[in-house]
């Protein structure tokens, strides 16, 4: 299924009901007081996270959506029947944004997490409210209240814990078929993956994690160009990043780039979108070892992580022949353990 990752919907939440006017017609009580009923309140719209879905496709043909409304109050003081709410279920990890103000009013991050995105209007009050002393038979009821309405903007961010970086072709859709059990398409072309694969990886009995082949990025990415620009908002979740690297390019590199220059690249496309991407802990993984020697290879590896005064982890696989992959998972788990015994302890400590 095709991933969409925006939508636009307009919420409309029910209007309440009209309060009644009306007055006691019973036999034997010639004098009978005003009885009418208040007007039942208007359903409200909610968004829920449901963990079974993954994408927004659905609203790209139903964009409006709107709440039952209270029913008009009656006589004998009987009270309209409140509207039903509107459930509308969403994918995990999205982003409710309110686009006439441009506020973020929601992030369901879990599943079964419910937002009010648009309240239901109150009904309206029946006569018998407005009797007194003075006006004993009043004619008077209020109208019910209109529901909310509001233009949301849905924004789809993926829960991954790894993000997979790099240009087109850098062997990322080929990684993640090697350590996990997801399926992307390969293809010896640019850009074969068109939408993020999440893949889980399970390092042993209760211990895993889910990694995302994001589309390769290019330069422009964050203005648009490729097909990467729509995506690199999933990265904005992960906890770490593994960036990729065709180490044996093909006539000077993807597009004439060699490989320090595609991670120099890519890192001015992360910094143009969000600087704090920069921020977070990535790995360099040179791939395609297996199309060279082996001396050859690790002497290329070195160069390449010399060239970028590199300080950080890095790592010379074969995605395709699954070699030196299955380390970094375990390293990789290793790091999250580590994250989370740290956070454990700053608990434990304030």
């Amino acid at each position: 299924m095709k991933l969409v990752d925006e939508a636009e919907i307009q919420v409309i939440a029910g209007n309440g009901g009209n309060g009644c006017i009306g007055f006691r017609r019973e036999k034997f009580i010639p004098l009978g007081g005003p009885d009418g009923g208040d007007g039942g309140s208007g359903g409200s719209v909610w968004l829920v996270a449901d963990e079974n879905l993954n994408t927004l496709v659905d609203f790209r043909h139903e964009k409006n959506f709107r709440a039952q409304r209270g029913e008009n109050g009656m006589g004998r003081q009987m009270y309209g029947k409140a509207g039903e709410d509107l459930t509308i279920t969403v994918p995990v990890g999205t982003v409710i944004t309110n686009v006439e103000t441009d506020e973020v009013i929601g992030d369901l991050t879990r599943h079964g997490d419910r937002l009010l995105v648009a309240k239901g209007g109150k009904g309206g009050l029946g006569n018998m409210h407005f009797k007194s002393s003075v006006t004993r038979a009043p004619r008077k009821a209020t109208p019910g209240e209109e529901g909310e309405q509001r233009l949301l903007k849905l924004e789809l961010k993926l829960l991954a814990d790894v993000g997979l970086l790099g240009f087109p072709n850098a062997g990322k859709s080929t990684f993640i078929r090697a350590v996990s059990a997801a399926t992307p398409k390969v293809a010896d072309y640019p850009f074969t993956t068109l939408y993020p694969n999440l893949g889980v990886v399970s390092v042993e009995a209760h211990r895993s994690f889910v990694i995302a082949d994001i589309p390769g990025l290019i330069e422009g990415a964050a203005d648009g160009a490729g097909l990467g620009a729509q995506f690199l908002r999933h990265l904005q979740r992960t906890r770490l990043l593994l960036h990729l690297v065709d180490m044996a390019p093909m006539e000077g590199g993807v597009e004439g780039i060699a490989p320090a220059e595609q991670v120099r690249a890519i890192e001015q496309e992360l910094m143009k979108h969000d600087p704090e991407l920069l921020e977070k802990p990535r790995w360099l993984v040179l791939n395609k070892a297996d199309l060279m020697f082996e001396d050859e290879a690790r002497e290329r590896a070195e160069q390449i992580v010399a060239e970028l005064d590199w300080m950080h982890p890095w790592y010379q696989i074969s995605a395709i022949s699954r070699e030196g992959t299955w380390p970094i998972m375990q390293d990789v788990m290793a790091f999250f353990d580590r994250q989370r015994e740290e956070a454990e302890e700053a608990r434990n400590a304030g």
